[in-house]
């Protein structure tokens, strides 16, 4: 029979050291917050509910919890007085008679539902107590996991270790679960007689003991609990991070020429056969079909890239923007909110903007849909196998048919019908000898101004 699990989550920290206007749950990693990870951790280890303890930014971060798709109630701490005082304020919750209660903090993101089930799978098995540690050669500042024969005796401080186990590398990591039927009376037990006065979670683990109960300690590796407090270690995580989603989709069948300069999102989607150039940075919400390739230096948000499209070099490819098999995005492109067709072609140079470029289509090089009237956004249709020539400016709203041709340098603001050739330019007029003319001209006025320098030089000087 499946057991019942509450999550309590703790967030109510005050991110002083993150020097921030933002909780720092709320700060990203993998252009998502950093909770809402903790949370898709504890949805995968089957966490019935959430009760998600907050202070500060409590709307916010109670909003972005909410997307979680789990059941979240939120409390409040009002006093910050330790980790235990921070968990019995969900007391109601924790009273609903769930099989277990897990104690997370939010500002964990690596966390992964391997570990939180590993401590759910030890409550099953007849613990009170399970603690979540870590091993590491540099143990100084962590609290130690003292075991004997199996089992959990203590967990003690680094300040109150003795010599002998101050060598032990088997550290407290924060992260535990508790048996649900016996979590509240664990929790009233916990005093605050020591230097901080201050409630410890930590102590439930010897209460237990001493009420003839049994606490265990969970492996996991030692990333998986690093907390977050400051910017530099966001950016620590954000490379741990970076680094698994990388390697996922390497193993996947992606090719990265220079992984470490890729930077991708938590969402993002990319098939088999893709390939990323270096320095290429994907936003939210994309999705790579297979065969596809993006070129170095290119960003990409919100998009979807057909199979064997080619992308970039030094692209943007802003939201909206979808791709059809086998459309091509050149350099120093951006395409926003437009559609380009199977086998088309937005050649360097260009802005496609609130469009639709039809199959096979070709647009030159500085091609533009002017699709901004200072006020509002109009939309422009180029139809299959047209040719735009090199910069043209296409003024929205305004149609282009099927197999149309549009002149070079044209500025085009009537539709355009199939089959049909566009010339929106003004006409040449040549004037024999005039560039000469114009030359002599250009110099004599140039040689009579480094005259009057000169002399208003000599003027100053005498």
């Amino acid at each position: 029979m499946a057991r019942s699990c509450l999550a309590v989550v703790l967030a109510a920290g005050d991110s002083t050291r993150m020097k921030s206007d933002t909780s720092k749950v709320l700060h990203c990693v993998g252009n998502r917050p950093m909770i809402s990870h903790v949370l898709d951790a504890a949805q995968s280890a089957n966490v019935d509910a959430v009760a998600l303890v907050v202070g500060r930014d409590a709307e916010a971060v109670a909003a972005v919890a909410g997307e979680s798709g789990l059941p979240v109630s939120t409390w409040h701490q009002r006093e910050r007085l330790g980790t235990a005082h921070a968990v019995l304020a969900a007391r109601e919750a924790i009273g609903h008679g769930y099989d277990d209660i897990l104690i997370i903090f939010a500002d964990t993101p690596l966390v992964t539902p391997r570990t939180l089930a590993a401590a759910r799978e030890a409550l099953a098995k007849g613990a009170d107590v399970a603690v979540i540690g870590f091993r590491t050669d540099r143990p100084d500042g962590y609290g130690r996991l003292i075991e004997n024969d199996g089992a959990l005796e203590a967990i003690r401080e680094h300040r109150d270790t003795s010599e002998q186990e101050r060598t032990i590398g088997f550290c407290n990591g924060g992260l535990m679960a508790v048996n649900g039927a016996k979590a509240l009376a664990l929790l009233d037990q916990v005093g605050n007689d020591n230097a901080k006065s201050e409630f410890y979670l930590t102590d439930i683990v010897q209460i237990a003991r001493e009420a003839g109960g049994r606490a265990v300690a969970i492996e996991a590796s030692a990333e998986e609990l690093i907390g977050i407090n400051t910017r530099v270690e966001l950016a620590e995580i954000e490379q741990i991070w970076q680094s698994r989603k990388r390697r996922s989709l390497m193993l996947a069948g992606v090719t990265m020429r220079a992984p470490e300069t890729v930077f991708l999102s938590h969402d993002t989607l990319i098939e088999a056969d893709v390939t990323l150039e270096p320095n290429v940075i994907i936003g939210p919400g994309v999705t790579i079909r297979c065969g596809a390739t993006i070129h170095a230096f290119s960003h990409l948000e919100a998009t979807i890239v057909g199979a064997g499209c080619s992308v970039g070099p030094f692209a943007r490819l802003r939201p909206g923007a979808r791709l059809h098999e086998g459309a091509k995005v050149g350099n120093f492109c951006e395409v926003k909110n437009a559609e380009i067709g199977q086998g088309a072609k937005v050649n360097h140079l260009s802005y496609v903007g609130d469009a639709n470029v039809g199959a096979k289509a070709n647009l030159g090089a500085g091609t533009i849909t002017c699709n901004y009237d200072g006020v509002n956004k109009h939309f422009t249709s180029i139809g299959a196998n047209t040719f735009i020539g090199s910069n043209s400016s296409l003024v929205a709203p305004v149609t282009v048919g099927d197999n149309a041709y549009v002149a070079s340098g044209s500025v085009v603001t009537m539709d355009v019908e199939a089959d049909a050739l566009a010339f929106g330019r003004s006409r040449q007029t040549n004037k024999p000898q005039m560039a000469t003319r114009l030359r002599q001209r250009n110099l004599a006025e140039k040689e009579r101004r480094q005259k009057s320098a000169e002399q208003n030089a000599g003027a100053t000087k005498g």
